[in-house]
């Protein structure tokens, strides 16, 4: 019963946002930051958006400032050389990772000279991977869904002309789905489904050293959740309610912003992710007894990115901006459920001020995923052990995402 549900770790199905960012974290939560490759996002505080990097940033949006937006995920995941443990070639798979839209919501609004308040709407973690059901590898896994939501009040002040200081609450919610088949060609008819809300927290700083140079400084907790829901199989003896502890990372990140003239900005980002927070996962009933235990081993990984901005007019503004992303899954750990490897970032936006109130953003990125190696044999999970042990699968990912954001700003 131990190995019923091996499923490769509850959080896997988080990573199936594969190719478009590290582990199972999204991005994407600033259409004009994308633009810039989101060089620069803990520092730049152009609009309210920038609040999810940093807080802190609030204390440059005066007034009442409203933000909407998402980015439209279009990623394409083809793996090749499919081969199971019999040594016999399967078809090959495309559209593996499923399209998918992340929207993002803002609202600040000015107390005093000093003091501001904002409420963020965010989806920081998500994705959908999805194979044939009679694949080679359907023992370690078919189906992954993965939908979180994060509510953030924040609260900044300006400490003084210099420096300002922001706190948040992340009030973040988690749903996920994945299934899996007992053998290769055998219709998928196992499932595990389970919610949580759970809570974390962040805190930023910004620095601005003269109206043309600012410094940012963010963290974001690492959020514990213990996620509730249910086994179902085709043995009704087996199935009930589960539970599994899963941490989301934190994150630390440094940014930097400067107007070199009146036309020219540049920025640049460091970010640090703690995936090792993701070493295990156990999955157990209610009353404790175990399902299954399955060692993860995520390292921690390395965002850097610069970026420049042209101000062609009083109205229009090009972003321009390249990235590297470090995937948090090696080769020893890798599995069917995240086609994960380093990436690197192109990405390019606009900004239109129709005016003194409206703004919009438009921002296009696309990622390339260097390829990646699976060999599931090394990763040690076997899959279920009844009624028949999953086959041992080796292919080649080849992975890579384009995203398209849009965002509208309208300050009151």
């Amino acid at each position: 019963m131990k190995k019923l549900l091996t499923f490769t770790a509850l959080g896997t199905i988080l990573a199936a946002a594969g190719a478009q960012a590290a582990g199972f974290h999204l991005r994407e939560q600033s259409s004009a930051a994308q633009g810039n490759a989101y060089a620069g996002a803990t520092a730049g505080a152009e609009n309210i958006s920038y609040a999810y990097f940093n807080a802190a940033g609030i204390t440059r949006q005066k007034g009442t400032n409203f933000n909407f937006g998402g980015t439209y995920i279009i990623p394409k995941a083809e793996m090749k050389n499919v081969q199971d443990s019999s040594g016999t070639y399967n078809a090959d798979s495309h559209n593996i990772v499923h399209a998918a839209i992340a929207p993002n919501m803002a609202i600040s609004h000015q107390l005093n000279e000093k003091a501001y308040l904002a409420l963020a709407l965010n989806v920081p973690f998500g994705m959908i991977t999805k194979y044939d059901a009679g694949w080679a590898g359907n023992g370690h896994g078919v189906t992954s869904k993965i939908t979180a939501i994060t509510l953030t009040p924040m609260a900044a002040y300006k400490v003084t002309d210099k420096l300002s200081l922001g706190v948040g609450l992340q009030i973040q919610y988690i749903k996920a789905r994945l299934t899996q088949g007992f053998a290769k060609g055998n219709k998928t008819n196992t499932s595990v489904e389970g919610d949580t809300v759970d809570l974390g927290w962040q805190i930023g700083s910004m620095y601005e050293f003269n109206d043309q140079t600012r410094l940012g400084i963010a963290y974001r907790s690492h959020v514990q959740h213990k996620i509730k829901g249910d086994l179902n199989t085709p043995y009704s003896s087996l199935n009930g309610d589960i539970y599994a502890h899963l941490t989301t990372p934190a994150m630390f990140s440094i940014g930097l912003y400067h107007d070199i003239n009146e036309k020219w900005s540049v920025m640049a980002e460091y970010q640090r992710v703690f995936w090792s927070s993701f070493r295990d996962l156990y999955i157990n009933y209610k009353d404790g007894r175990p399902v299954s235990a399955t060692r993860e081993k995520w390292r921690d990984t390395n965002f850097y990115a610069v970026g420049a901005s042209y101000k062609i007019d009083n109205q229009w503004k090009w972003r321009l901006g390249l990235a590297y992303d470090q995937a948090a899954v090696r080769l020893q750990h890798r599995t069917p459920r995240i086609p994960d490897s380093d990436r690197l970032w192109y990405s390019t936006g606009l900004n239109y001020q129709y005016n003194e109130k409206l703004s919009f953003d438009l921002a296009y990125t696309y990622i390339y995923a260097h390829k990646a190696h699976l060999d599931t044999k090394r990763t040690g999970n076997r899959g279920p052990s009844a009624p028949y042990p999953a086959q041992d699968v080796t292919a080649e990912y080849k992975n890579s995402v384009q995203l398209v954001g849009f965002s509208l700003n309208y300050k009151f």
